[in-house]
């Protein structure tokens, strides 16, 4: 790598980093101090850095799905319903496979033009030498996808907004620390909002699920394309998009882990990496670890082994239905901007989110 290609690839990690650094600073200030072990204990929490450790923790540890303080725990507590995320057994098995089903190779080709659709228009400016803000297509993107997936008739943005604003309330509610005065009352509002917008989802899917879905999906998408598009403006990746985009998506998604951490908590005895895990223990996944997105940068002529990339998507019976999904969107949306070669103008952190991401992305097209 050229001298200029190296500071240019310090650059785009720079800028990335601040998505942690201001959004959740004392989190990954704990993480960073504690990764040097593959396994670090403090008294019942149980933070698992190392790829195994990761793994382990999601396919050899039986879980309490429902816990306080987890993803099953906070969208089970927030809507009353039974989730992906809280199932266990056969509905857990059941509700995957409708989901698999939904978001197969098939369905996924069926949804495209969706999302092709809202690139071709809001990336029109681009052509006549205008800027966009890439946060606020990517949410028009993933509402309008969400809305799609659901068989719903809704504004599309709205329904983006509405998803935003419940997940960033709810993690701000179930975040360690001293409660929020209000914090509750603004979760179920904001929760209450998203559930009037998905009512009635499609037939056979109940309005939980549908803000499950809608959640998932829309704050997933709205983190990671604008990290992902930063991360080729400023380490000149445009090329990729075009001569190797399945590489290049894939190790943006690794590089940026949307989702860098995953709270558990243990329901029975365990080890992640030969360490003891207790029932009752808490567990910090911390997928950003597991695959080196915190010192590797994103290597598209030379990509990560698919079992390592994918463990951003989770792993076993509980990785994530929607990969296919996230990066075909992804693919094509940087396929789409590399015709601009754009360049980052404005970029501000959203502190709020409930993923680490861009409030602003403002681009602009190469001069």
């Amino acid at each position: 790598m050229t001298a200029h290609a190296t500071s240019r690839m310090r650059r785009a990690r720079r800028r990335d980093r601040r998505v942690y650094l201001f959004s959740h600073p004392v989190l990954f200030a704990l993480l960073a101090s504690t990764r040097r072990r593959t396994v670090r204990r403090l008294g019942g929490t149980v933070l698992a850095h190392s790829r195994a450790a990761f793994r382990d923790g999601l396919t050899r540890v039986p879980l309490d799905r429902t816990a306080a303080g987890t993803t099953g725990g906070a969208a089970g507590d927030l809507t009353g319903g039974d989730l992906l995320f809280n199932q266990d057994g056969d509905d857990h098995r059941g509700t995957r496979r409708t989901l698999a089903e939904s978001m197969s190779a098939d369905g996924v080709e069926r949804l495209r033009p969706v999302w092709t659709t809202v690139l071709d228009r809001r990336l029109a400016p681009l052509a006549a030498g205008g800027r966009i803000d890439l946060v606020d297509v990517a949410a028009e993107l993933a509402g309008a996808t969400a809305a799609a997936l659901l068989g719903l008739d809704v504004d599309a943005r709205a329904l983006a907004a509405a998803a935003r604003a419940a997940a960033a309330a709810g993690a701000r509610e179930h975040l360690p620390g001293l409660p929020r005065p209000g914090g509750r009352r603004t979760a179920e509002a904001a929760t209450a909002r998203l559930t009037a917008l998905l009512t009635p989802p499609e037939p056979g899917r109940d309005p939980a699920m549908a803000a499950m879905l809608a959640v998932a999906a829309i704050n997933t998408t709205v983190a990671a394309l604008p990290r992902a598009a930063a991360w080729c403006a400023d380490a000149d990746l445009w090329a990729y998009a075009e001569t190797a985009p399945d590489a290049l998506t894939s190790e943006l998604l690794r590089v940026t882990a949307p989702t860098p951490l995953l709270p558990r908590v243990a329901a029975a005895p365990g080890t992640v990496d030969g360490h003891p895990v207790h029932a009752g223990d808490r567990l910090i996944l911390v997928a950003r670890h597991a695959v080196d997105a915190h010192r590797t940068d994103p290597r598209p002529a030379d990509p990560a082994p698919p079992q390592v990339a994918q463990l951003v998507f989770g792993a076993g019976p509980h990785a994530c239905p929607g990969a296919r999904l996230a990066r075909r969107q992804l693919t094509d949306a940087l396929r789409a901007l590399a015709a601009f070669r754009p360049r980052v103008v404005t970029a501000r952190v959203d502190r709020r989110s409930a993923l680490p991401g861009w409030s602003r992305l403002i681009l602009a097209p190469a001069r």
